[in-house]
């Protein structure tokens, strides 16, 4: 099976900062791309970022522009997030997601992680 495991929430005060990591594992061929979406209470889930493989081409979605950095390493199947300038409003659960290929050939399958917390507060 494949797993996708988060790490790096937690609580900080506006206009710090925080890095989440996302580390895929199990039945991996290759990775077509990563990101990260994030659901506040009340609200719909919503794309964060994202990053393809090959040439690694983002994109971020408008509030987190110049405030969001998403990577990834290729050899450890890892994307990460830096936040930065956080606000009250990127108060949300984060989840990793990756399009996954698990053997040559197969169909591309999207995965998630767990969640995890990111609380921006005073």
């Amino acid at each position: 099976q494949v797993q996708l495991v988060e790490s790096g929430g937690g609580l900080v005060q506006p206009g710090g900062s925080l890095r989440l990591s996302c580390a895929a594992s199990g039945n991996i061929y290759t990775i077509n791309s990563m990101g990260w979406y994030r659901q506040a209470p009340g609200k719909e889930r919503e794309l964060v970022a994202r990053i393809s493989s090959g040439v690694q081409s983002t994109k971020y979605t408008d509030s987190v522009k110049g405030r969001f950095t998403i990577s990834r390493d290729n050899f450890k199947n890892t994307v990460y997030l830096q936040m930065n300038s956080l606000k009250p409003e990127d108060t949300a659960v984060y989840y990793c997601n990756a399009e996954i290929v698990r053997a040559l050939l197969a169909v591309p399958t999207d995965y998630w992680g767990q969640g995890t917390q990111v609380t921006v507060s005073s």
